[in-house]
């Protein structure tokens, strides 16, 4: 979350392994603790709040940053950069959203979390291999971004829409990043053990 045209090295395999469970382990942290902030920060959508909206994509932008510089040229590298502007372009929606009230933020943020969900997926498809894994958190936290995206923006359209759930989603997506670092520090061990 290679489209190569011939398979990695092991060598390239293991650093590419590598630099994804950093990434996806600062990546998930960074997420849990901007729940952690946003839940006590969000009951007035204030300067404060309105600030934590408009880092919580900038989070996903530079990832993203990182991720389209370790990923070789191809599709899935397209994809990558794509998710980096969408997601600077949702930071600055979200700054005007938050003059405008909590619909706006949801219907926004809504949005960013739908197609970037769609385009986690696509990422974790072509990432699924014998060197990375069958990348099952990368596939269900976007599926769930994906369908979350939707649920906000009916909720947005309703009578009582609430920031709340948005900690609830920057918690979810912290954990699947996590659990997906977690199983490429996994993958890493087994392939070491094989090749021994």
């Amino acid at each position: 979350m290679s489209t190569q045209t011939s398979a990695p090295s092991s060598t390239a395999g293991a650093g590419e392994r590598s630099s994804l469970r950093r990434l996806y382990l600062g990546r998930g942290v960074l997420a849990v603790v901007w729940a952690l902030a946003f839940a006590k920060a969000h009951g007035d959508l204030d300067a404060a709040a309105i600030t934590l909206l408009v880092a919580y994509p900038l989070i996903d932008a530079v990832s993203s940053l990182i991720d389209h510089r370790a990923t070789p040229d191809g599709s899935e590298r397209r994809v990558i950069a794509f998710n980096g502007v969408l997601s600077t372009l949702a930071a600055v929606a979200l700054g005007f959203a938050g003059a405008g009230g909590v619909a706006p933020v949801l219907h926004v943020f809504g949005a960013w979390a739908l197609v970037s969900g769609a385009a986690q997926v696509v990422v974790g498809v072509r990432r699924r291999g014998p060197e990375l894994g069958k990348q099952w958190p990368t596939l269900i936290s976007g599926a769930l971004s994906f369908l979350v995206g939707i649920t906000y923006n009916i909720q947005a359209a309703g009578d009582n829409p609430s920031l709340d759930v948005l900690s609830v989603y920057a918690t979810g997506g912290g954990v699947w990043f996590i659990l997906q670092a977690l199983l490429l520090g996994w993958k890493s061990r087994q392939l070491r053990t094989s090749t021994a």
